[in-house]
């Protein structure tokens, strides 16, 4: 069988209004899938399909060819597919250590395995020094990082990053790039990786789908997506082009 965390005609309707229509993406174990568009453009409704957050109009939602569609956040992070949120969404009063170990509680384990599994966690990502700092006070990239090795607890199968280089300096996306790698290679999982920050997602992908306006506009390689007119199309006045990213 064939592992991967997929989406096959996925729509999703707010009041009448599309948000994602016809959608489909497949996120393969042990590689990095990209997920770009302007802003708007439907990825993080995409994101929230895919780990129950958000019930699809129609289409289906499969983890390694099991129909997962419609079933509740906390039973999907159970089933191995982890997240993190554009917010960090930490818990500001509880130190780094304590929210890791939370999570690991609340995945079954018992509170000692959790607070060493979360120990090791923070050791392996490479900011165990920040393991008694209060979440609520951390720099926003730091908050970035504790948000990553939170979603790894319990080494999901799949791990979708929803901007995780937001407010990153260029050194420390290439750090950021260096820990997705490690994770690919060592945790085993698939990425979905959903960023802005083009340069980086040409990078590290091997596969990228391109959204816009709720609808998937151009699926390929970084060489394809590049070489793209309708990705170029897309994000003419965007972002993108403010940054000066050249597709």
């Amino acid at each position: 069988m064939v592992q991967s965390l997929s989406a096959s005609g996925v729509s999703v309707s707010f009041e009448g209004l599309k948000a994602l229509s016809n959608v489909t993406l497949d996120v393969p174990r042990e590689k990095v899938t990209g997920l770009i568009g302007p802003n708007g453009a439907g990825k993080t409704t995409l994101v929230n399909v895919l780990t129950g957050f958000q019930k699809p109009t129609s289409g289906q939602v499969t983890l390694d060819g099991e129909d997962i569609a419609g079933v509740p956040p906390h039973q999907v992070r159970q089933k191995g597919i982890a997240r993190t949120f554009q917010s960090g969404r930490l818990f500001s009063d509880l130190s780094v250590l304590d929210n890791l170990e939370v999570t690991g509680a609340g995945l079954g384990l018992s509170r000692g395995v959790a607070a060493k599994k979360a120990d090791d966690m923070l050791e392996w990502i490479g900011i165990g020094h920040l393991a008694e700092r209060m979440a609520g006070g951390l720099p926003y990239t730091d908050e970035r990082r504790v948000a990553i090795g939170r979603a790894l607890m319990l080494e999901p199968r799949y791990l979708l990053l929803d901007e995780p280089a937001a407010g990153m300096s260029a050194e420390e996306a290439v750090e950021l790039t260096r820990l997705i790698r490690r994770i690919v290679a060592e945790v085993k999982c698939g990425v979905l990786l959903i960023e802005h920050n083009i340069g980086l997602v040409l990078n590290i992908c091997d596969h990228i789908h391109v959204l816009d306006s709720g609808e998937v506009i151009e699926v390929g390689p970084p060489s394809a997506i590049k070489a793209s007119e309708k990705v170029r199309h897309a994000y003419m006045g965007t972002q993108a082009d403010a940054e000066g990213e050249v597709l």
